[in-house]
């Protein structure tokens, strides 16, 4: 994810990390190829075009594909800022969790039973970013679990899920010893709820992508219409369509390519949410309120503002 600070005017004129712009570069000279093509066509082969002013096609068609533009990058963004607010509350019950365990006990439990709860629950941020990108887990969780729980977690198909049912467990544990009131067992199951919650949501958006057939259709039109354009504008503008051809389409293409980026928030795009540095921060929000030291958290370096 590219976080920038808030830039002049000017500058943002010229940003280039973090738009979509190098990637549309050669679909944009295919584009411009196509222009100079029309304008040679129109000037010298075939002086015959296609009137933006007088065909209503043209107008009807992109009036059309803004209207359709449109609902996607709501939809896609809608997704992205859904996929924002869950690992916002997946920050909210880590922290209610590691609160209830330093404080909601009839008696002291031993100091490793509560490392392995903290283990486990900072864990567990971490295994469900690499399940959603589909990444090995074993060096984060490694580092974070003991031996025994690593191998039974690992031996898992689900691995978040598995870390809330050993966080379940040690809740069970400690009632049954009586450490932890009834009361107490409730509000630990409502905040294990919330993370179920959490994970199921995010499973949600990651297994279901907007219809196929929905995205083909408009990235056809649209690469249709921009390849088209050129011989509406020629009879019109002559040899300034090049230029007007490759705006109107970079406007088009860059609003079909920015849905198709935030539609799958979980990845490594530009655009895409930083899990990285969002599970570090879940677990740093945990080791504060133990009074632990800091995690040295990843920030956005100056030439390029990056966040994984």
């Amino acid at each position: 994810m590219i976080i920038r600070p808030h830039l002049h005017w000017f500058r943002m004129l010229l940003a280039w990390r973090g738009s979509v712009l190098p990637q549309l570069l050669p679909r944009l000279a295919l584009i411009f190829a196509i222009s100079v093509v029309a304008v040679a066509a129109h000037d010298h082969l075939l002086p015959i075009s296609l009137n933006l002013n007088t065909t209503a096609p043209f107008s009807l068609v992109g009036i059309a594909l803004a209207v359709f533009l449109g609902f996607r990058n709501n939809a896609s963004y809608d997704r992205w800022w859904e996929a924002r607010k869950l690992w916002g509350q997946l920050l909210n019950d880590s922290r209610s969790l590691t609160r209830q365990a330093l404080t909601l006990r009839t008696r002291q439990l031993p100091q490793e039973e509560l490392i392995e709860f903290c283990a486990a629950l900072g864990a567990l941020a971490h295994a469900l970013r690499h399940q959603l990108r589909r990444t090995d887990e074993r060096d984060d969780l490694a580092a974070r679990l003991p031996p025994a729980l690593l191998e039974r977690v690992m031996a898992s198909r689900y691995k978040p899920a598995t870390l809330m049912l050993i966080l379940g467990e040690w809740v069970q544990r400690h009632a049954q010893s009586g450490a932890i009131d009834p009361m107490a067992v409730l509000a630990f199951d409502r905040n294990l709820n919330g993370l179920s919650d959490v994970i199921g949501g995010c499973e949600r958006i990651a297994s279901t992508p907007l219809p196929f057939a929905y995205s083909v259709m408009i990235h056809r039109t649209v690469y249709f219409f921009c390849a088209s354009l050129p011989f509406g504008l020629v009879d019109s503008i002559g040899i300034f369509t090049p230029v007007f051809a490759v705006f109107v389409a970079y406007t088009f293409m860059a609003h079909e390519a920015i849905a198709s980026q935030i539609e799958e928030p979980f990845g490594t795009d530009d655009n895409d949410l930083a899990l990285t540095t969002m599970s570090m921060i879940i677990e740093d929000a945990m080791r504060d309120l133990r009074g632990e030291p800091p995690l040295a958290l990843p920030g956005p370096q100056p030439e390029s503002f990056a966040l994984t």
